[in-house]
């Protein structure tokens, strides 16, 4: 399973963590988040992928973030529509074509989030299917994301989709045995990637790079 840390604010603090070497790193551009980012992203290996966070954001001002980051993929936690993910689809692919010389430095993934509690209705994520690159499963609570509680893992037994998805909400160190389990398991089979955040936090934004190490050596590596 590849590695997301979300939630990143701090030049240095990105700087460390990126030198753990997870898959993505994901920046929230949601103001009335604590993690809210608003400065500029400093330069990163390129085996790292930078994630905007988006929650009921105007297309126009997500793709302006995509244009002044260099995002390579953009995460939408609010209620967009499978119109809305097909037309920044339509703006990476526009994009792409643009830069034929080097592609993979502008094809933007989309990843549309879906919260989970005790159970949760497949059916909603079919209309998404064709318009999106990935899922993210994550914790309904009372913020979309950031909640540090983790669901019922074993509603994905139910997962329909061939579709590779994200498994986030509350992963922490104490989630280490957890997630061992979780890859031997039947809804593990189509888990592309862990997504971290509060529970590795030492205040809302800042990583700690010793536990971040220490769930990467267990669990990733």
């Amino acid at each position: 399973m590849k590695l997301k840390v979300c939630g990143m604010k701090y030049e240095d603090n990105i700087i460390q963590v990126a030198n753990l070497q997870p898959d993505y790193l994901g920046f929230i551009f949601y103001k009335k988040s604590t993690r809210h980012f608003n400065s500029n992203i400093p330069e990163l290996p390129e085996s790292i992928k930078k994630v905007g966070v988006f929650v009921n954001e105007s297309l126009e001002d997500v793709i302006e973030q995509i244009n002044t980051h260099q995002l390579q993929a953009v995460q939408l936690h609010g209620k967009e529509t499978p119109e809305y993910c097909d037309a920044l689809r339509h703006h990476a692919e526009l994009v792409s074509a643009s830069h034929k010389k080097n592609p993979k430095q502008v094809l933007v993934e989309i990843i549309k989030v879906f919260s989970i509690k005790d159970e949760f209705n497949f059916e909603v994520i079919k209309p998404y299917e064709d318009v999106c690159d990935y899922f993210l499963f994550d914790t309904k609570g009372k913020l979309p994301g950031g909640n540090g509680y983790t669901f019922d893992w074993d509603v994905l037994n139910q997962y329909p989709s061939t579709k590779p998805f994200f498994l986030s909400g509350g992963i922490g160190l104490e989630q280490i045995e957890d997630i061992k389990k979780f890859k031997q398991s039947k809804a593990s089979k189509y888990c592309y990637a862990l997504d971290v955040n509060s529970k590795f936090e030492i205040e809302p934004g800042l990583k700690s790079i010793e536990k971040l190490k220490e769930f990467r050596n267990n669990v990733i590596m």
